[in-house]
């Protein structure tokens, strides 16, 4: 389901990934994960954005046999917000995770009426996850 390509240290736990992916999608997954320099020119390179991210997603065209789409994590973000907040990195990794491919899924946050916030509080308590950047901006 996922297909992953690491080019940092950070382990990723590449199983417990899919148990999140594999419910909601039977389409692969590639998954990047990238350091704070690499993710910053990716978001220069596809929004005009000049600053590292924590996570990007790229949904390909929606076909037969193709995958869904790209995710990009930053393994710089997930450690540090991991450490910021005292939870691990795969937990981190997770949420960021479950983030991206609600994009690729076809939900949007800036623009919904709060459904994709409720699929990721879903998923969180399903995973027994700490709480997503949408709920803890949110202050939920």
């Amino acid at each position: 389901m996922i297909e992953l390509d690491n080019t940092t240290s950070l382990d990723v736990n590449e199983s417990f990934l899919n148990s999140i992916a594999i419910p909601l999608n039977n389409k692969e997954i590639e998954l990047l994960i990238v350091n704070k320099d690499e993710m910053r020119e990716i978001n220069k390179q596809h929004r005009g954005i000049d600053i590292s991210t924590d996570v990007l997603s790229f949904p390909y065209v929606d076909m037969p046999n193709t995958p869904l789409g790209s995710i990009v994590i930053s393994s710089w973000h997930v450690q540090t917000k991991a450490g910021e907040l005292g939870h691990t990195n795969d937990d981190e990794m997770a949420l960021l995770f479950i983030h991206g491919l609600l994009h690729l899924l076809g939900y949007d946050h800036e623009i919904d009426d709060g459904q994709m916030r409720e699929k990721e509080k879903e998923l969180i308590e399903k995973f027994k996850l700490p709480k997503s950047l949408i709920i803890r901006t949110q202050g939920k």
